[in-house]
């Protein structure tokens, strides 16, 4: 479709062609004359499709009933966590209702595709277009007042229903070369944590419990507050644009997964002195340990020079006792037993008394060093792979948005 074409689409307010309905609050405790019913909860509810393999129940009388009942169509967007995630709910469990987190869109006439709708929303979230939090929390938040006054071009109904499925069909290659390249990158994950496992003699070096596993001769299991310095992190306001693009790095979600195993130096984005020193973040020196402690949960990086971070993160900075590189390889080493330990209802996140209560296993600094060096060894065998890997996963994981783009200015 040329662009002259895309002019002629008409511009209508969200509102103007969906009703738009949120989900109904969680009842505190049980009334009479209820019944209980399946519900779809914000995590239910992924890009373009559902995971129906935790969906909840909550009680709703008959009043309830009429207003949240889900029909074949609706489009569910998720109001928080990852504002604007949607997906069209095609009738896969009858009945079926949603909660507060979600906003329920209905075409109000046959005119509108809500697929069509859906992949606009997926265009918004990716382009950045509903942008930060104005809360409190550092989660953001889509309202409801803030999604009916989205403004949307809109073709004729032939005309969305063509461009639907060409990204259908472009979206689902994307999604399977996509999985290709997770698998790759899993089994070269798999590889490094064999290395890992044999350094650390068979067993996981950290914990957040009793009893601990047998120590091997020489290493000691140490409370690692006591032997690093813990930090948390925090985000300046994004209100504040003075307060960032400064010289300051700061490191965030989308930082971590390319830093995962590496010495950091830059960060996508920067605070400045003033950012600092109106939050409550830090600037912390040369050699701070960086673990994820929300959604991206296990990954580690070293600061390779003074930076600040999310509060997504634990951060530590080491004593004499402990080498930083030795520590990041205990992190990497016990991932999975970290992630273990995370839960959230949006997302999943360590949080901070359980962090407070991590033991390590650690041998003497000397020899924590002579460690650090023979995993640097093993690993470099494995750590091109795994560049390769992560730049491999990171152009697939751009493709649907480069694809939106494409749709909605004319190029598909």
């Amino acid at each position: 479709m040329s662009s002259s074409l895309r002019t002629s689409w008409r511009q209508v307010r969200l509102s103007d062609v969906c009703e738009i309905q949120l989900g109904k609050m969680l009842s505190p405790k049980a009334k009479t004359g209820i019944r209980y019913r399946n519900y779809l909860r914000n995590t239910n509810v992924q890009w373009g499709r559902f995971d129906l393999r935790d969906v909840a129940e909550m009680d709703f009388d008959e009043d309830e009933e009429q207003k949240f009942a889900l029909r074949s169509g609706d489009l569910l967007v998720c109001e928080g966590g990852e504002p604007g995630r949607a997906a069209v709910w095609q009738g896969q469990i009858n009945p079926c209702f949603y909660q507060k987190a979600l906003h329920r869109l209905r075409p109000v006439g046959d005119d509108v595709d809500s697929s069509f709708v859906m992949y606009r929303l997926w265009l918004g979230a990716t382009s950045g277009e509903f942008g930060e939090s104005h809360s409190k929390t550092t989660i953001a938040h889509l309202p409801a007042v803030r999604l009916a006054a989205l403004t949307i071009a809109i073709p004729t109904l032939r005309e969305q229903q063509r461009i639907v499925g060409v990204l259908n069909e472009s979206l689902a290659v994307a999604e399977r070369v996509r999985k290709a390249a997770e698998v790759r990158q899993k089994a070269i994950e798999a590889m490094e944590m064999s290395v890992l496992r044999r350094v650390f003699w068979g067993m996981t070096p950290l914990s957040s419990a009793k009893p601990y596993a047998a120590a091997p001769s020489g290493w000691t299991w140490r409370l690692l507050a006591d032997v690093a310095q813990l930090e948390s992190g925090h985000t300046p306001s994004r209100l504040r644009a003075d307060w960032w693009g400064g010289d300051i790095p700061w490191v965030s979600l989308t930082d971590i997964r390319e830093l995962d195993g590496r010495v950091a130096t830059e960060t996508r984005e920067r605070t400045n002195v003033e950012g600092i020193a109106n939050s409550a973040a830090r600037i912390l020196p040369p050699g701070t340990v960086v673990l994820s402690r929300t959604a991206s949960v296990g990954f580690v990086t070293i600061m390779g020079r003074e930076m600040a971070t999310s509060q997504d993160f634990v951060n530590w900075v080491c004593g004499p006792e402990m080498d930083p590189h030795f520590l990041a390889y205990a992190l990497r080493g016990s991932r999975t037993y970290i992630r273990s330990l995370s839960s959230g209802a949006i997302h999943q996140t360590v949080y901070m008394p359980t962090v407070e209560a991590f033991t390590v296993c650690m041998p003497p600094i000397g020899e924590q060093k002579r460690v650090v060096v023979d995993l640097d060894r093993r690993m470099a065998g494995t750590q091109q792979l795994r560049d390769s890997a992560t730049a491999e996963l990171s152009a697939i994981e751009a493709v649907p948005a480069a694809l939106l783009r494409r749709a909605f200015s004319g190029e598909l």
